[in-house]
């Protein structure tokens, strides 16, 4: 009877540790996960990569483009372009626990005047049980995430006569309240608008800006949801429920606007940065929605960069240091109050222009997934990089950017939900296991 006792209750033990991890779970249902900060926090992962490549769970073909995952109520959605027999934007939704295919919705779309032809760049964002896919040329629709069924569908370029930047129309959507809002660069004081998720009919517009590559983020500040914005011009922090502009700081480029990296808003600041103008701190008033310069700094051009002039990557804030990739590769760490370098890296990713790594903290790591396609563990602390394994995820491919003598890049950036981690390059979509 007392081995019985004791067995059942290591079982009755069991179950509950499991159940904890389970409730400790997450989706990563928009770009750069549930908050939109770089942040998964999800328990029960595996301490190291112990073989060189990844065994990989499942994989499924696809075609090419940007738009990395999302990963929603056991759903990976994804988004991609082919061209025969016609042009042809798609969003797949898969399985998540085995690959297989739920559905696939698809629409016609003619690239006109847009340079990197790949595909889509914006990610899938999912709320409510319905999936908002923004395409390059400004094809917003409103899918049933669980089916695929369209509920509504607007061709922003042509009912705001878009003004389509270079690289095509690449920010995510976000869901705040019953609003959908979207950098679409409209005419008419339409640069951002919200739709209502119900019907898709419009609730507010704002700025007569065009556009930048940059997501939008929401914030808590001083006591209100409020709307970060990079535009090709500014940084514009507006009332997410009426879209009124708060406060502003410009931010003009020297050559042509290329903010691609998110805003990364941290304990009070908030920071931008940019391939060829360099980066900018702000600092948030907690008492009213207000915000003052810290620094601002650039180097004479992107080879000779100061503080730190991302690309692609978005930067990450830890504890007083900002962590980031510049101009061709270098991960460097900044002293957040100056914007000082501390020190440099070149091992993280092959130096090339335009190098990038995504990084997501996770507890006292930061999980880095690189251009050529690896993905490391590591911890980054004012005193260095330190690299805890790395091992290989998927290989880079050439349409996203064609350079033979680099091998390709693999730019997505990953999902990381139910303890797996799902990406794609322009072949196919693949989930790796990361449990321990």
């Amino acid at each position: 009877m007392k081995s019985y006792v004791h067995h059942r209750s290591k079982a009755v033990l069991a179950v509950l540790l499991l159940s904890a991890l389970s409730a400790l779970a997450d989706d990563w249902p928009q770009w750069r996960g549930p908050n939109r900060d770089g942040v998964w926090r999800e328990t029960g992962l595996v301490e190291k990569l112990n073989a060189p490549q990844l065994p990989i769970r499942w994989r499924m073909p696809i075609s090419s483009g940007y738009s990395g995952p999302t990963v929603a109520g056991g759903r990976v959605y994804v988004m991609d372009r082919v061209t025969e027999p016609k042009q042809m934007e798609r969003v797949h939704c898969f399985n998540a626990a085995n690959g297989g295919r739920l559905w696939l919705h698809e629409y016609p779309c003619d690239y006109r005047k847009v340079s990197y032809t790949a595909g889509p760049r914006a990610s899938v964002t999912v709320a409510g049980g319905r999936a908002y896919a923004l395409g390059t040329m400004g094809n917003l629709t409103c899918l049933d995430a669980a089916t695929g069924v369209p509920v509504w569908q607007k061709d922003c370029a042509a009912e705001y006569r878009a003004r389509i930047p270079i690289w095509g129309v690449a920010s995510s959507p976000v869901v705040e309240g019953n609003a959908v809002i979207v950098i679409i660069s409209g005419r008419d004081g339409a640069c951002v608008v919200a739709f209502d998720t119900a019907d898709g009919r419009e609730l507010w517009r704002a700025l007569d800006d065009e556009a930048s590559y940059s997501s939008p983020i929401v914030i808590d500040q001083a006591g209100k949801r409020v709307l970060i914005c990079w535009t090709g011009k500014r940084v514009a922090a507006l009332d997410a429920a009426t879209g009124r502009l708060y406060w502003d700081h410009a931010f003009i480029p020297s050559r042509m606007a290329i903010g691609i990296a998110t805003p990364v808003y941290r304990d009070g600041y908030l920071l931008v940065t940019s391939f060829y103008d360099g980066a900018m701190l702000l600092k948030l008033a907690p008492d009213r929605p207000a915000a003052e310069l810290v620094w601002r700094r650039k180097g004479p051009d992107e080879y000779d960069t100061d503080a730190l002039h991302c690309c692609i990557s978005t930067p990450l804030i830890l504890g007083g240091h900002i962590y980031g990739v510049d101009s061709h590769g270098q991960l460097r760490c900044l002293d957040l109050k100056t914007g000082d370098r501390l020190w440099e890296d070149l091992t993280a990713v092959p130096k090339a222009r335009w190098a990038n790594i995504h990084m997501v903290e996770n507890g006292d790591r930061v999980w880095m997934f690189n251009e050529r396609g690896e993905l490391i563990i590591s911890r980054l602390s004012p005193q260095g990089f330190h690299e805890i394994s790395r091992a290989k995820l998927i290989k880079p491919t050439l349409v996203q950017l064609d350079q033979a003598d680099r091998g390709g890049v693999c730019w997505s950036h990953p999902a990381y939900a139910d303890r797996c981690i799902f990406i794609r390059n322009d072949e196919e979509i693949l989930c790796a296991d990361l449990a321990k």
